[in-house]
């Protein structure tokens, strides 16, 4: 019988017991899961992985001339946006149902419920953010597109939401390296439509955000990807309480509800109930 050398003998045995063992941790389930299909972790395996391109020459007109109507619906995104996401929105009269005067945002990333109103120094309070920040897209693929691409990606409805003003100040043109909603519940959400948008634009991703967005879906591996129907509301974290379907009409129905003095940001909040502008409608 021919004997094989002691060395090459044990290289095989090692070899076969590494073979064993990786059969074994496949049928004990062991082995890496492969993503549902539809998911967003298996959309996230299609996203290049590259370096951060340099910022030069970034600036936000190169994504067109602030918000425009680009669904040629009559109203600009923004208001889109806002009607799509606000509850109990009141429109300004002679606009056609477009402009939001006010409404109650039920805000994603914070779990609280904010009053909009529109006006100086009111806005601000309701903001609408970039998922995949403009800067962070010019960085990653969008500065070799055409303006007309650009503009198309600064209001495409898939990328945007309503959120709380201050939040998306602080959020900035980070990504999901740095930064991610405060709300865990929204997690999964937040970085599937990330996936999204840069799926359907071609954007990529670094290693670090690719990381990042990674860890978030594996605690959800199910979360499929957001719809790209731009009347589709996005989806709320489960600590966020539903806003009222419509605002109280005057202050007998307020009272009626055992809801007055309802005060901004309340539940059928109505700014046409402050007739003092104080923030309280109904005092009396």
């Amino acid at each position: 019988m021919l004997l094989r050398p002691a060395p090459l003998r044990a290289a095989l045995a090692l070899a076969v017991a590494a073979a064993l063992t990786a059969g074994c941790a496949e049928l004990l389930g062991d082995a890496p899961a492969v993503p549902p299909a539809g998911s967003a972790l298996e959309a996230l395996d299609s996203v290049p992985v590259r370096g951060r391109a340099p910022q030069t020459g970034y600036s936000r007109e190169e994504f067109g001339d602030g918000w425009v109507d680009t669904d040629r619906n009559g109203c600009d995104t923004r208001n889109d946006v806002l009607a799509r996401d606000l509850t109990g929105e009141v429109f300004e009269p002679g606009t056609r149902d477009c402009v939001v005067a006010s409404g109650t945002l039920a805000d994603p990333y914070s779990g609280r419920t904010v009053a909009f109103r529109r006006g100086e120094g009111t806005s601000e309070a309701v903001q609408i953010d970039h998922v995949v920040a403009l800067s962070d897209a010019w960085q990653k693929g969008a500065q070799q597109w055409d303006d007309a691409r650009r503009t198309e990606f600064a209001n495409d409805p898939l990328n945007l939401l309503a959120v709380d003003g201050p939040l998306n100040q602080s959020k900035g043109d980070s990504d999901a390296a740095t930064w991610l909603p405060p709300t865990r519940s929204y997690r999964c959400a937040y970085v599937a439509r990330q996936v999204a948008v840069k799926v359907a634009y071609g954007l990529w991703m670094t290693r670090a955000e690719h990381d990042a967005v990674a860890g978030v879906l594996g605690t959800c591996p199910d979360q499929p990807l957001p719809s790209r129907d731009p009347l589709e509301a996005p989806q709320l974290p489960a600590s966020v309480p539903p806003a009222p379907a419509t605002p109280f009409p005057d202050c007998a129905a307020a009272r009626a509800a055992d809801a007055a003095p309802v005060r901004e940001g309340d539940p059928g909040w109505n700014p046409a109930l402050d007739g003092d502008g104080d923030g309280v409608g109904c005092e009396g």
